[in-house]
């Protein structure tokens, strides 16, 4: 090697040496909000008081064959042939954190339902028996205090509306029962919506969580909690790099409600609603596809009484842009029932202003499904392939309707290309609504050709648009 070949060798190694550093230089340094943090953080445990009956029928002896003294024993100890087994106590494991010096604690109500004792282990190895102020499920938060004597580290309370896709943050808790592990990613989106948990606009991030983790906090770089981890996306029972928070701000809302009433209400509009895509958008006259699309409205509900349409697509509530439909839940469900809000709409290709008031979010319930009947005349053929029935009184009443056809028969053709069943209801098509068999098929002749065209179907009590196109 010569003088050359060495010199270019040094610089190269230098260059490499300085890269490394800046890499690390540029990475951020967890360890003073770890310090400052971690002991307003907490472990849980439950305790919950299981009795089991076990009955001793096929394990009881022959009484005929024993001696009277075995016999008498046997018949006065257990009279009814069953005895009690010995109490068994389920035990679960979570986190939580310390959000008043008072002693309120924040973690998720999955970690403590049906306890029937709460411990709180503190960072000093203090053990708090803790009692629960209030649980919300639909949110899976539940508060709880401990008497301490008012001398408690609390965390500081950041704003998750703050927070950006990118942005490093923090989880300290108890995976898998280690007592305040650290683990720190990024955020990776924020506003999911998850099955069954459509109020809730999660922040998704790469953060490893595991098992009892759960309900512990989630920090940003400012050492304030921004999340509470909730779930994990998992084939395996292990982390998979996708890590789901409840929002502070969601979270800090329902804590008022739970201190106040103990219970938590969300607002409600009383619809059904589906996503906007690029045929749907077309089809409703929107230059690109956005809003929620109300395929379905419950009779007598806040939606139906502030004048809301089956077919309206909704852009904005208050001064929140609809871009998404899982967008609407979330705003609605922030707001207080009795409250008023103003929303704008697209009818008909119109932008138009509502104003509703917000109700109270009520049970969950489901709508019947209505089947043709098997003895109603079939309507002449059509362009979509489809033989329909007028609805009957019945059907009417069980998916409190006014007007539609009951698809009979599918045939080859546009219709069976996207998906429709027989006992499927059609209400609305082309963005009119169908009144009888006849109106169908009135409609159905003079559809448009090479643009999208919007079809409201009906299936086991749930609406939805779906759209197609017809060619020459």
């Amino acid at each position: 090697m010569n003088a050359v070949q060495r010199w270019l060798l040094v610089v190269v190694g230098a260059c490499l040496l300085s890269w490394q550093s800046m890499a690390v230089a540029q990475l951020p340094d967890f360890t003073e909000l770890v310090e400052e943090a971690s002991p307003a953080v907490v472990n849980i445990s439950t305790r919950q008081n299981v009795t089991r009956r076990a009955s001793m029928g096929p394990m009881m002896p022959d009484l005929e064959g024993l001696p009277p003294i075995f016999r008498e024993f046997f018949e006065r100890s257990f009279p009814d042939g069953s005895q009690s087994a010995p109490q068994r106590q389920a035990q679960s494991l979570g986190s939580g954190f310390i959000i008043s010096k008072d002693g309120y604690v924040l973690t998720n109500n999955h970690v403590v339902s049906d306890a029937d004792e709460i411990f709180v282990r503190l960072s000093d190895r203090r053990e708090l028996e803790a009692t629960l102020v209030g649980a919300d499920p639909r949110s899976d938060l539940a508060l709880l205090k401990v008497d301490a004597g008012g001398d408690l580290p609390v965390v500081r309370m950041g704003k998750s509306a703050e927070l950006k896709t990118g942005e490093w943050v923090l989880a300290i808790g108890s995976p898998f029962g280690f007592e305040y592990s650290v683990t720190a990613g990024i955020v990776s989106a924020k506003g999911r919506s998850l099955p069954n948990e459509s109020y809730v606009p999660f922040i998704q991030t790469d953060v490893a969580i595991n098992p009892g983790n759960s309900g512990g906090p989630l920090f940003n770089l400012a050492g304030e909690v921004v999340g509470i981890n909730s779930q994990i996306f998992t084939r395996s029972g292990g982390f998979m790099g996708l890590s789901f928070a409840i929002p502070v701000d969601v979270a800090m809302d329902v804590v008022e409600q739970l201190k106040k009433d103990g219970t938590v209400r969300r607002g409600w509009l009383g619809v059904v609603i589906q996503e906007v895509n690029k045929d749907l958008a077309e089809s409703f006259g929107l230059a690109r596809p956005a809003g929620a699309l109300v395929a379905q409205i419950m009779p007598d509900g806040p939606g139906a009484k502030g004048g809301l349409q089956v077919g309206d697509v909704i852009l904005k509530l208050n001064d929140q842009d609809i871009v998404m439909s899982s967008d609407l839940p979330h705003a609605v469900g922030r707001l207080r029932p009795g409250e008023k809000a103003s929303m704008q709409i697209m009818r008909n290709g119109k932008r138009q202003q509502l104003t509703v008031e917000i109700g109270a979010l009520p049970d969950d319930g489901a709508l019947a499904a209505g089947a043709p009947s098997p003895n109603a005349p079939a309507a002449t053929d059509n362009r979509l392939g489809l033989a329909v029935v007028e609805l009957t009184d019945e059907q009417k009443k069980t998916l409190d309707l006014n007007n539609g056809v009951v698809v009979r028969e599918v045939r080859p053709g546009p219709g069976a290309m996207i998906g429709l069943r027989p006992g499927d209801v059609i209400t609305n098509l082309n963005n009119q609504l169908i009144q009888s068999a006849a109106d169908f098929e009135k409609i159905a002749s003079k559809l448009p050709v090479n643009r999208s065209i919007s079809l409201r179907v009906i299936r086991q009590g749930r609406a939805s648009y779906i759209t197609f196109r017809l060619s020459e």
